[in-house]
């Protein structure tokens, strides 16, 4: 059976806890609207045809496919995670790239749109707009933080 995504949606999420990186990345994806799923990485291709929808109130337990940037910190630094995604001037499809960092949203957008020109050139085609989703977080010492940004795939043709 092939599944091919037919709809999408973006989000971002970032988080502070006192317990742990891993529980700040928890939260971060509870910010996200996608911390009640079961996350599936998968590469950067966006089908033919796949069109973003608004945010989408996912069932609980869904596996679902994503592709996710993370960034964790154990404290005293900002940080970043972003993702940033076009679609092929001749429709069809498009790609998706994401980035993380311990730095701000406009070094981290610079790293995202030269990922996303790397991807098209390798495969010769031209892009329309890029378009980024980018969460920034200043983690405090003696705290953990996480940020997250992901393409969240949500409905399958065959």
């Amino acid at each position: 059976m092939r599944m091919v995504p037919s709809r999408f949606f973006v989000t971002k999420g970032a988080a502070l806890n006192d317990v742990s990186t891993l529980n700040a990345f928890d939260d971060a994806l509870i910010a996200g609207g996608i911390g009640e799923q079961n996350l599936v990485p998968v590469s950067s291709v966006i089908p033919v045809g796949a069109v973003r929808t608004e945010k989408t109130v996912l069932p609980m337990g869904a596996i679902t496919h994503c592709v996710l940037a993370r960034r964790d910190s154990a404290g005293g630094e900002r940080i970043s995670a972003g993702i940033a995604y076009a679609m092929r001037k001749d429709g069809m499809g498009g790609y998706v790239a994401e980035a993380d960092g311990a730095c701000g949203t406009d070094e981290l957008i610079g790293k995202l749109k030269d990922r996303l020109d790397a991807i098209a050139g390798a495969r010769g085609v031209a892009l329309a707009r890029h378009e980024y989703v980018v969460s920034e977080l200043s983690v405090p010492e003696g705290t953990n933080g996480c940020c997250i940004a992901s393409l969240v795939f949500t409905e399958y043709g065959k």
